[in-house]
């Protein structure tokens, strides 16, 4: 049995950042990849959404979904945010699985509490637990920007999730930052 941890909304100029774990074996991920996973960057949204449903609803398969506010980000920074909610995947999931694999090139620390860490660049390319939990953090950070782009539609969210775009910058430059935005963010060399 697999760990795969993955994040959504990293980047992102606002919302949340959601940090997803999933903890299933080779041969149920294999049942995954028979479906048409990978990196939930190249899915379309629909496609996103059905496997999202898929894995929230599998029963072999034993899911972790962790939440970061935008003022969570502010407060703590967005590394410490990362860290605590990788954290509290692995300290969840860690007896249910031998190996753990995150996405990204840091595990924070956390190998030397839990040495069965691996971090793998490109890991939700290549490990289908770490693709499985991209879709989770994802199909979970679309949803937030959903919402929050009904409140406030000036801002293209529903097509830019939040990431810092064209169209984002340009409606921040003059409407101004919205209480959803991360402040600790800021615009360089944008103007």
């Amino acid at each position: 049995m697999t760990l795969g941890i993955d994040e959504a909304g990293r980047g992102c100029l606002v919302g949340s950042l959601f940090v997803a774990g999933v903890v299933c074996s080779e041969k149920t991920a294999l049942e995954f990849l028979k479906m048409g996973l990978k990196d939930s960057k190249k899915l379309s949204p629909k496609k996103r959404f059905f496997l999202e449903d898929k894995i929230k609803t599998h029963d072999e398969v034993g899911f972790f979904v962790v939440k970061k506010s935008a003022n969570e980000i502010d407060n703590l920074g967005l590394g410490a945010c990362l860290k605590l909610a990788i954290q509290e995947i692995v300290e969840n999931g860690c007896s249910l699985a031998d190996g753990i694999k995150i996405d990204g090139n840091t595990a924070f620390g956390l190998n030397k509490r839990y040495p069965n860490i691996q971090t793998i660049i490109k890991g939700d390319g290549t490990i289908a637990q770490i693709a499985m939990a991209s879709v989770l953090a994802k199909a979970a950070k679309d949803r937030e920007m959903l919402k929050l782009h009904a409140l406030f539609k000036e801002y293209g969210w529903d097509k830019n999730c939040g990431y810092g775009t064209k169209q984002h910058i340009e409606a921040i430059i003059k409407l101004g930052a919205t209480p959803f935005h991360r402040h600790s963010f800021t615009l360089k060399n944008r103007s």
